[in-house]
């Protein structure tokens, strides 16, 4: 189901008013007139959050956030990281290349790059633990005790790139006093079975554990009509969590934490969609005459005829150690972790029965990360101060197995000698910072927030742009067997190195003229420090100064917001809106298969409205609305001429007019999310019934905005029936996902014929969104 953009927002708007208005007639009716009878509801619940390192109400932080607790993720159905953004308005999730990768955008700022030597600037913590790899941040979801998702830069108090904003997400701890635990299973479409639980043992008074594991398994959705048996996208994966809880004292809390995940699944997911002519638009039933004459025309999205089988296969490890320390005079804390990623991707990228393009990656990456935090109280002031220091070392490559492309540029590859790419690259990044913020409150309305971090960052880069032969029945880029030829450019290898110091900061005003509002204003500086590109297929100038890297994003974001509790509990409403003013913004941006990050400008506006009601018992209601406006201009070679070499002479000229204002990745101006849910008695036990969905407006995949990356909108709609036994020990879950069977792109990558991507393929390649699923679910609690 569409609805056009602006119908959309002007009826949602309107029925949120209208939703405000019915709740407050229902007040005036005394429909809460008895103040102890019990209120059943799990959305309206304080949410206990550390967003500035310390437990507060969600309600009592001047900060956008959408927290979502333990018991609402389990009533949504969560069990993957990236569905928690489903009901966050202004919040996306981005999938570079699939399910293989996964990053965030909020308010417009997104990275959707697959080049994992690049961070997002939207960060991704685990228990106060930054992941630094967007390959390693699509974990499963399991035995997680709340996520909080930060809207805004958070670079005073959280260590690492959370210029955009960040997700938070918190595992459930080993309990000291009482054994416990759950088991959940889960079977629905294509025969998948998902298995979590989780135990907590309290050994002694002062010692626990809580191991937690989760798996899931099943066949694939997209069928290759050349091995109809093994169907891609399938689920393989498994993780697991072990900690320790140690307290010898009131004082003194000592807590271990190790984890691993794995996965190892089928890809080569993209539906072909032929587009031969130079205007970035597909050309239906036209066949690809470098392709054999292919074309697709079956109508099916999640079927197509791919020559190999790809694959993702993923290893990640993790070790952090926690020690909180109380004294009469504050509280210090201790966040020593270490963390590991691997991965061995590769994919049909022509999705056709053609040996023509087969793209790779490959991940080896280590952090080491240290964070020391002091934090204290006086009657009328609170403060927090503390040091932070990583060091990341990424050994990647990226590269293809190009046959069929070689020999339509080239030549035959018998007489060229190769029919590869390979670009392994190094970048070592090694960070410290120190923080502080100060609460002062005021008057008992008044309070004043100031924050400041200054970072120091080094970071080098190696770089080698290589020609290789790949045996026939090489399946990776880390065929040992493969040959090196020759560098593929006379000017490469590239390395480089750069030394950055930037700082951010925090000014703002609370008011509270009530206990149920708070009114906020503030100035946010963010900081992403600067760094540098691996490029697929350089052209010649690729390696130039000015494509290689680029200098670090400063942004300068202004907000008012207000958080309001009404009708004795029974309605919640806050709001925000902004203004962020860019300072060479790192733009991303997609030409062809290849990535790049490049400083451009930007300004951002726009607002956000969040809604949650509980009108009567065992009724909620939750309506977002979301509105984003962002221009990016001067993107060298984009909407900029560019002078690699300041001899005055324009060597790569701009695919647009300058002065070309194009809107960012991954960021429709309207963002709608709402859910409905019903629980009442019903025998013995109790009955929840629950629809909810989210709308996104017209966005686009690259910087380009041409048709070929444009995705018009959708409406995503899901439906569950969950029953609860009477001491909700067990529940029963049934539930439906993407309700009407839309089909809806989630990435593409234009590979037409146009010139702005070097017209290599003639095709675009789309990666569609799961189809409707349905599934039943067991939980058992204890």
């Amino acid at each position: 189901m569409l609805f056009r953009k602006s119908d959309t927002a002007r009826h949602a708007f309107k029925a949120a008013l209208a939703a405000s208005t019915a709740f407050a007639a229902l007040a005036t009716t005394g429909a809460y007139a008895q103040e102890e009878e019990k209120r059943s509801s799990i959305f309206m619940d304080e949410i206990v959050i550390t967003a500035q390192k310390r437990e507060q109400s969600a309600q009592d932080v001047g900060i956008a956030i959408t927290a979502l607790s333990g018991s609402q993720l389990k009533a949504l159905g969560y069990t993957n990281a990236q569905e928690v953004t489903s009901l966050a308005p202004g919040v996306a999730t981005l999938q570079p290349n699939g399910e293989a990768n996964y990053s965030i955008g909020i308010r417009g700022v997104a990275n959707n790059d697959f080049t994992t030597n690049v961070e997002s600037p939207v960060a991704v913590y685990v228990d106060e633990v930054y992941i630094s790899q967007m390959s390693g941040a699509g974990f499963l979801l399991f035995d997680v005790d709340r996520v909080e998702l930060l809207r805004g830069p958070q670079g005073t108090l959280f260590g690492r790139n959370a210029t955009g904003g960040l997700v938070h997400y918190v595992t459930v701890k080993p309990d000291l006093e009482e054994f416990n635990g759950y088991g959940s299973i889960s079977y629905g479409s294509f025969e998948r079975m998902k298995f979590q639980g989780a135990v907590g043992i309290p050994v002694t008074d002062k010692f626990a554990l809580r191991a937690s594991v989760a798996t899931h398994q099943g066949d694939g959705y997209v069928t290759n009509r050349l091995k109809p048996d093994s169907k891609l996208n399938n689920a393989n994966e498994t993780a697991g969590r072990l900690q320790a809880l140690f307290q010898p004292s009131d004082e003194l809390e000592i807590l271990l934490n190790a984890r691993f995940g794995k996965q190892d699944i089928r890809t080569g997911f993209f539906e072909f969609e032929s587009a031969i002519l130079p205007t970035s638009e597909a050309t239906p039933g036209v066949p690809n005459p470098d392709l054999g004459g292919y074309v697709d025309t079956d109508g099916d999205n999640f079927a197509g005829d791919y020559d190999r089988q790809g694959h993702n296969i993923l290893d990640t490890e993790g070790y952090t150690a926690t020690i909180k320390w109380d004294q009469d005079w504050g509280s210090l804390t201790s966040i020593t972790d270490f963390q590991a990623v691997k991965r061995d991707y590769i994919e049909d990228s022509d999705a056709s029965p053609a040996n023509y393009f087969n793209f790779f990656l490959t991940t080896d990456a280590e952090q080491f990360s240290q964070e020391l935090r002091l934090n204290g109280e006086s009657d009328n002031l609170k403060w927090v101060t503390g040091f932070y220091y990583m060091d990341l070392k990424v050994d990647d490559s990226n590269g293809g197995i190009i046959p069929g492309l070689v020999e339509a540029v080239f030549g035959p590859v018998e007489d060229l000698g190769f029919n590869g790419i390979y670009n392994p690259y190094q970048t070592d990044t090694e960070t410290w910072s120190v923080f502080a913020q100060l609460e002062y409150q005021v008057s008992d309305q008044l309070a004043l927030i100031g924050g400041f971090r200054w970072i120091e960052e080094d970071k080098s880069h190696h770089y080698d742009n290589l020609l290789m032969m790949y045996p026939d029945t090489s399946s990776s880029g880390l065929d040992p067997n493969a040959e090196v030829i020759a560098p593929a450019l006379p000017n490469v290898p590239y390395d480089g190195s750069r030394s950055d110091s930037n700082w951010s900061a925090r000014a703002q005003v609370n008011f509270t003229p009530s206990d149920d509002l708070l009114v906020y204003a503030s100035w946010n500086r963010g900081v992403k420090s600067g760094g540098y590109n691996s490029p697929l297929l350089p052209s010649p100038f690729a390696v130039e100064e000015v494509f290689m890297t680029y200098d670090p994003e400063k942004l300068d974001a202004y907000e008012l917001g207000f958080k309001w509790d009404g009708l004795d509990g029974r309605l919640r409403v806050n709001a925000a809106a902004y203004y962020y003013d860019y300072n060479n913004y790192q733009a991303f941006s997609i030409i062809g298969l290849d990535t790049s990050t490049l400083n451009a400008q930007a300004e951002n506006k726009g607002f956000e409205i969040e809604i949650q009601a509980n009108p009567v018992d065992g009724l909620d209601l939750n309506f977002g609305i979301a509105y984003t406006d962002v221009k990016v201009s001067d993107v060298p070679g984009l909407t900029l001429d560019v002078d690699t070499d300041g001899d005055g002479v324009t060597d790569v000229p701009g695919i647009f007019p300058a002065g070309t204002e194009v809107s960012p990745v991954q960021t429709p101006k309207w963002n709608l999310n709402g859910l409905i849910r019903y629980e009442f008695d019903a025998g013995e036990g109790r009955l929840a019934l629950q629809a909810d969905g989210q709308y996104r407006d017209k966005h686009y995949f690259t910087l380009t905005n041409l048709p070929a990356s444009t995705e018009s909108g959708y409406f995503i709609g899901n439906a569950s029936v969950t029953y609860y036994s009477a001491d909700e020990a067990w529940s029963l879950r049934a539930f439906v996902k993407n309700i009407t069977d839309k089909n809806y792109v989630v990435q593409t990558f234009d590979l037409s014929g146009s010139p702005s991507n070097g017209g290599l393929f003639g095709l675009i390649e789309k990666y569609y969104g799961m189809p409707r699923t349905w599934g039943v679910n067991l939980t058992y609690n204890f």
